[in-house]
């Protein structure tokens, strides 16, 4: 018979499991220390590499990208506020604010025209025109700036079709068969019923049910001036003849 252990082994037990606790609650300890300080080290360089390259950051978009991955990395938000050090140090907080500021007037001033969805690359396009320096703005730079106008509840979003991105200012709620369309339009910026049963295999019903639900959003113009008979739904979001907007 296997002899159980008396009180003296118990306690000895319990007290090599605290043991075992204790030091890994030290070691635990320590690593989350030496993080901590390493993580500070890297904010105060981050905040030296700052001072000494302000001037690339505000006017350099490709600079002013790998930037924000640094911040990323140790935690900090450069845009979460535009007081406090960073605001102070690079502005960049009024860059993104004023960017915003100039994404909902394009948004808006183009709406008539394409329904409240406008691809990525145009928008760029549109704000580089409006700054004297033509190459200071950049898709990320877009993508921040729309990050911070979802954040306040404005409807702003950026949506993916196929390989293009899409900023949307109105609240429609685009489906699977919607976004199917969109994708096809990409070539040629248009779509007829019959191309959209034949590349998607889809009843003539689903597809001019959705087609009907994009017109009806203005996300769509119809042109039917063509010898074939055909209706083309032409989709000025994915279209790469999209009408300019003035500068102002």
């Amino acid at each position: 018979m296997r002899r159980r252990p008396g009180i003296g082994g118990l306690q000895t037990a319990a007290a090599a499991r605290d043991q075992y606790r204790l030091v890994g609650e030290n070691v635990a300890k320590i690593r989350t220390d030496m993080m901590k300080e390493q993580l500070a080290t890297f904010r105060t360089q981050l905040e030296e590499f700052a001072r000494k390259h302000k001037n690339d950051i505000r006017k350099n978009p490709a600079f002013r990208s790998q930037f924000h991955e640094m911040c990323a990395k140790v935690g900090v938000d450069p845009l979460a506020s535009n007081k406090g050090f960073w605001a102070e140090l690079l502005g960049i907080g009024d860059f993104y604010y004023e960017l915003g500021v100039q994404i909902v007037e394009i948004c808006l001033a183009t709406r008539p025209h394409n329904g409240g969805l406008i691809n990525l690359q145009e928008l760029c396009i549109l704000l580089r025109r409006r700054k004297s320096d033509r190459e200071a703005i950049s898709e990320d730079d877009c993508l921040r700036a729309i990050s911070k106008l979802k954040v306040l509840g404005s409807g702003f979003e950026v949506i993916s079709v196929g390989k293009k991105k899409l900023v949307r200012s109105v609240p429609t709620e685009l489906n699977k068969d919607h976004n199917e369309i969109l994708e096809l339009a990409q070539a040629q910026g248009f779509v007829t019923v019959e191309e959209v049963e034949r590349r998607l295999s889809w009843t003539s019903g689903r597809a001019i049910d959705a087609l009907d639900t994009l017109l009806d959003e203005g996300l769509a113009m119809i042109d039917d001036g063509h010898r074939d008979g055909k209706r083309r739904y032409w989709f000025p979001c994915v279209s790469s003849n999209s009408t300019p907007v003035a500068d102002t």
